[in-house]
Parts: structure tokens; C-alpha cells; sequence
């Protein structure tokens, strides 16, 4: 009796050395005195204390008061897993993943996270849900994704709220279900998720399975936009622009254009140029307006390299170059801005900041016919009745101008009449059957 009371005694006594070991170990880690610190733990660690092995592989893989090595971190974190330390289980996986100081095998790491994530690790949570929603290297699961996403949910976690939410709004693998989304969303939002804060924003602007509510919307914008989200920065400019949720406030729709702008928004940095090309909520400067719209057009903002264009050609904020014109016109023009399409086309026609050349004016002027723009018909109709750039066809013409005349132009009206007066009944006739089949193939009323 004696003898097991005395074993019990020298247990406790070893584990309060070993707590007190840790401890130890711990408040010289936090003050960077990682030898101390190692110099603890080791002897710990060769003991079996899983703690003492967890912190050893955090000291290796990040080389903290030794050479960074992750095979010895793998080790330390192995040692600590077998004994299911979630922590260790979790570093191990992470390891296997990125193939750091292992073999990179991701089933592996699958393996070690689910064992975590099975003990209530949420960073493990987190990632099995991720791993199965995209199917990284393992069979795309939404049913799995969204068990280990509504685990971590569950704990509080604010980013497993986001992604649970995000898969019932979006209906992926589950039906849609916007209210349980957002009660979702609110969970994460409330905790500070700026995603969430949008998405919740959003969901009140469109009435996503709330009341539409732009007040509403507007307060939750502002939060994340308040912790630096640029679709909220850009969104809650656009609504105090509008005054939709808010008073309209040129200036303070201005100053959320800037936030969002200065961190790189194409969207951003067109509306601001637009507002100091305006002098609405700023006073008025096109030289500030060129810049701002040039940053968006280099990024390939159609409406950017529009304006930016036609302040080119106009001399606004910047020197007339109608070379430098043509190029940033062209660029629109090559993304279907129907505007830039027939722009380019006078340009092409007039040789101005391009060479003439009809052919080329004729293809821009049908680009943008074909988008249903009055003018380009009218004029394309006229290139093919002079063949001008296209063969010369009275019929091809005649429906130009039909279409123009259709679409409210008066040139078109007025050249189809005198066209109409050279022509045959036949040739009138089969040029309202291709006016017609043009309608029908565009989803137009065809002419009667």
C-alpha cells in the first residue's frame, strides 16, 4: 500500500515538473528567448510530453532558435499526432500538402486533417470543407464540404458562417436557400467578416430572401467597407452617387470611389474620372480625371479606354493626339463598346489618328451595325452604295438603310427613299427579305 501511494506521489510530481517545464518553455518563447525555450522542451520531448513535441515541430518548421528544417518539424509533429494532438495532427497535414521536409502527398494530408478535424480542430474543419467544395486533389463532395464547413460554424467560426452561407446562396450541391444564407451571413457578419458584411449588403439591396431594404444595405457596405473591402467601397459609393439607401452625396460618393480606386478597382477609378471630368462632389479637373480613367484602362475598362480615348481626340486634361485616340478607342472597340466600334470607323473613314482605309471603316461600321446602332447602319449603308470599302450592292444597301430607318435614323430614312427610286421591284423586294430575315436572326419584330 505504501509502495503504490509512494508511485502515485512521484507520478504527480512528475507531471507537475513537466507542466511547470512548459510553462517555463512557454514565457521564454513569447519573450524570443528560444534557446531557453529549447532547452525546456527538448528533454520534454524525448520524455513523450505531446505538448513539449508539438512546440519543438513549431520551433523547426519555422526556424525559431534553430535552422529551419521541416523533416525534423514532420518528426516532432508526428510524434505528437500518434498521440492525437489535433494541433500536431493538423501542422502534419499541412506539411504533406505543401511537400515541405515530406513527399508532398495531399491523401495524406487528408488523412491528418480529417483526424484533426474529427477532434474539433476548426483550421481542420475549415480545410477538409474547402478540399471537397473545390475538389482539390480529392472528388469534388459538396455534402462533405458543407458537413465540415457546419462543424466549424457551429464552434463560432466566422469564416466556416461565410463559406456555409456562400453554399446555400449559391445552391452549390444543396437547393438555394437565401434565407439560410443569410442567417448565415449574419452570423459571420456580426463577427466581423467583411465577405460576409458584403454579401449581407447585397442580399438587402436585391431582396435575396430579406425585404429589399437599400437603408439596410447601405449600413452593412459600410461596415466592410469601413475594414477596407473594395466591392463594398465601390458599391457604397455608387449608392450615396445614386442616392439609393442614403442621401446623394457627390462627395462622399467621391471619397469611397477614391478608397476603392486607390487600391486598384477598375470600376472605381472610371467613376472617379468621370466625377472630376463632372466637378460633381470635387471641384472640376480633367487632368485629375485622365488620370484616374487612364489607371482603369490600362486594366482593360472598356468605358475607360473610351473616354479616355475621346479625351484624346478632344484635348481634355491631356495634349489632342489623335494617334493616341485611335489606340484607346481601338482598345474599347475590341471588347463590342458599340460606341468605340463606330468611332473607330469615322476614324478609319476620315484618316484620323489611323490611315484611311474604307475596308477597315466598313468593318468597324458593321461591328457596330450589327450591335443595332442607327448611325453605322445608315453609313455602312452608304459604303456599300458607293462600294466604298465593300462591293458596290444597291440590295445590301437598301437593307442598311431599312434597319437605320427602323431604328429611328433620319439619313436612313431619306437615302432609302432615294435609293428605292433606282431600284427594280426585285431588287426592292430582296431587300426586304434580307431586312427581315436580319430582324428574325436578331430577335427583332420583323417588318411588315
Amino acid at each position: 500500500m505504501k509502495r503504490t501511494t509512494f508511485s502515485i506521489m512521484l507520478l504527480l510530481a512528475l507531471a507537475g515538473c513537466a507542466s511547470g517545464g512548459l510553462e517555463q518553455g512557454q514565457a521564454a518563447y513569447h519573450r524570443g528567448d528560444y534557446a531557453t525555450a529549447l532547452s525546456v522542451w527538448k528533454p520534454l520531448a524525448e520524455q513523450e510530453d505531446v505538448e513539449a513535441q508539438f512546440y519543438l515541430g513549431v520551433m523547426h518548421q519555422y526556424g525559431r532558435g534553430v535552422p529551419q528544417d521541416y523533416a525534423e518539424a514532420a518528426k516532432w509533429y508526428r510524434e505528437a499526432a500518434k498521440q492525437e494532438y489535433a494541433a500536431a495532427q493538423f501542422n502534419l497535414g499541412l506539411l504533406y500538402s505543401e511537400g515541405q521536409g515530406l513527399p508532398r502527398d495531399y491523401a495524406e494530408a487528408v488523412k491528418w486533417f480529417r483526424k484533426a478535424a474529427e477532434q474539433g480542430d476548426i483550421k481542420a474543419q475549415n480545410i477538409l470543407g474547402t478540399t471537397y467544395h473545390l475538389g482539390k486533389e480529392v472528388p469534388r463532395d459538396y455534402a462533405e464540404a458543407a458537413k465540415w464547413f457546419r462543424r466549424a460554424a457551429e464552434q463560432g467560426d466566422a469564416k466556416a458562417q461565410f463559406h456555409l452561407g456562400a453554399m446555400h446562396y449559391d445552391g452549390g450541391g444543396m437547393p438555394r436557400d437565401y434565407a439560410v444564407a443569410a442567417k448565415w451571413f449574419r452570423k459571420s457578419a456580426e463577427q466581423g467578416h467583411d465577405n460576409a458584411q458584403f454579401i449581407l449588403g447585397a442580399m438587402h439591396e436585391n431582396g435575396h430572401g430579406m425585404p429589399q431594404d437599400y437603408a439596410e444595405a447601405a449600413e452593412w457596405y459600410r461596415k466592410a467597407a469601413d475594414q477596407g473591402n473594395i466591392d463594398a467601397q465601390y458599391i457604397l459609393g455608387v449608392l450615396y452617387d445614386n442616392g439609393r439607401g442614403v442621401t446623394r452625396d457627390y462627395a462622399v460618393a467621391a471619397k469611397w470611389f477614391r478608397k476603392a480606386a486607390d487600391q486598384g478597382d477598375a470600376s472605381a477609378q472610371y467613376f472617379l474620372g468621370v466625377i472630376y471630368d463632372s466637378g460633381k462632389g470635387v471641384p472640376r479637373n480633367r487632368v485629375e480625371a485622365a488620370k484616374w480613367l487612364r489607371k482603369a484602362a490600362k486594366q482593360g475598362d472598356a468605358e475607360s479606354q473610351h473616354f479616355l480615348g475621346v479625351m484624346y481626340k478632344n484635348g481634355q486634361g491631356v495634349s489632342v493626339d489623335e494617334t493616341e485616340a485611335a489606340r484607346w478607342i481601338g482598345k474599347a472597340a475590341l471588347q463590342g463598346k458599340v460606341e468605340s466600334q463606330y468611332s473607330l470607323a469615322i476614324m478609319y473613314t476620315d484618316g484620323k489618328g489611323v490611315p484611311q482605309n474604307f475596308a477597315e471603316a466598313a468593318k468597324w461600321h458593321r461591328k457596330a451595325a450589327e450591335q443595332g446602332l442607327a448611325q453605322a447602319q445608315n453609313n455602312l449603308g452608304v459604303f456599300y452604295f458607293r462600294g466604298q470599302g465593300v462591293p458596290k450592292d444597291y440590295v445590301r444597301a437598301k437593307m442598311w438603310f431599312n434597319l437605320s430607318t427602323l431604328n429611328g435614323n433620319k439619313k436612313g430614312l431619306k437615302n432609302r427613299d432615294l435609293l428605292g427610286k433606282r431600284m427594280s421591284p426585285n431588287e426592292i423586294a430582296e431587300a426586304q427579305r434580307l431586312t427581315r430575315a436580319w430582324m428574325k436572326k436578331h430577335g427583332k419584330q420583323p417588318q411588315k
